[in-house]
């Protein structure tokens, strides 16, 4: 871990850049430039330089210089006005959305910038704000209001149009999911539940129908599926070819037999200490198995990456060691 708040630690970043293929940074904007270490001027150095810069709000523009969160960014973002039961506060997702959105953008923008550097010799600077992914997801709800004016609300466990895609809790206390979108997949529902009157109810005849006297058919759906309980469901949906899953909690995930077979946990080691994680959702069928290795304490391979990448010998990284340049964050 280096220090930048010293000259050797600033210097030792500059060097480590000019090595690179890519850098990768999420400091706020202009507290590089404020060190000295200035990517616009490390990239005129070395022109085929990629560097990403990831932060709240970006480069630019009027909030460039604000705090960001993940909540403050889903709440900016206008995900969170349709997060949440209507008639109540807005919800944010329980997953860090806007972190996590950013850094798949910032891989995205990296491979085109990398794909076009072996055209052109040339490198990027690029630009991630945590808020324009989240805008950026916003999809078709943002379509839809950007063509018509209105303003979604929030959404819940449904969907705005389509009144049979949605959760209904079956007798266990279990939330089944399903999404019943077309003719068939309606008519199969009311025959997995028991309810083939409903298919011809003039009240249901149709999605418009149905979304119109929503009010009236929901009560009907869900006193049938408090019958039996979801794993019940989810085998006569699937019989009749009607898209279900249930609400799992993360017990049932990491346990899950296809998160299992697909490799998404994982049990690494590391000198007697063990740990389970998430696996790679990456399969590449073409490239060699990769290793999974518990991770290093961070700063723990500063000697190493000096070592191998700046090719500094043992006197100069016990010296950089001695004066706390280069040293792994306290635990």
């Amino acid at each position: 871990m280096l220090d930048l708040k010293s000259e050797e630690g600033r210097d030792l970043l500059r060097r480590l850049a000019l090595v690179s293929d890519i850098v990768v940074e999420n400091f706020r904007p202009g507290v590089l430039e404020r060190l000295g270490v200035s990517p616009d001027a490390l990239r005129q150095e070395k022109p085929s330089l990629v560097w990403c810069a990831i932060s709240g709000f970006g480069q630019s523009g009027p909030y460039r210089d604000k705090p960001a969160y993940d909540m403050i960014v889903q709440a900016l973002s206008g995900g969170m006005s349709m997060t949440g039961e209507k008639g109540r506060g807005a919800v944010r997702a329980g997953i860090p959305l806007g972190d996590l959105s950013a850094g798949m953008y910032a891989a995205i923008g990296i491979l085109a910038a990398i794909n076009r550097r072996h055209q052109t010799g040339q490198g990027e600077m690029i630009d991630i704000s945590m808020l324009d992914c989240q805008a950026a997801m916003l999809s078709y709800q943002a379509a839809y209001h950007l063509h018509s004016g209105h303003v979604p609300d929030r959404q819940g466990s449904g969907h705005d149009s389509i009144p049979t895609y949605r959760t209904f809790t079956a007798q266990d206390g279990i939330e089944v999911v399903i999404t019943a979108n077309t003719e068939r997949m309606w008519q199969g529902l009311c025959r997995a539940l028991g309810v083939t009157h409903l298919i011809e109810d003039p009240r249901f005849l149709t999605n418009r129908e149905r979304y119109k006297n929503r009010l009236e058919l929901w009560p009907l759906l869900e006193a049938a599926f408090l019958a039996a309980p979801a794993d019940d469901w989810v085998a006569k949906l699937e019989r009749e070819e009607v898209p279900v899953g249930v609400v799992n909690t993360l017990d049932r995930v990491v346990n899950d037999p296809q998160i299992l077979h697909r490799e998404m946990v994982l049990a690494l080691e590391r000198d007697g200490v063990g740990a389970k994680v998430m696996g790679n959702p990456v399969k590449l069928a073409e490239a060699m198995r990769a290793e999974h290795h518990y991770p290093p304490a961070l700063g723990a391979d500063g000697d190493n990456i000096l070592r191998d990448i700046l090719n500094l010998g043992e006197d100069e990284l016990a010296d950089l060691r001695s004066k706390g340049v280069n040293t792994p964050k306290p635990a």
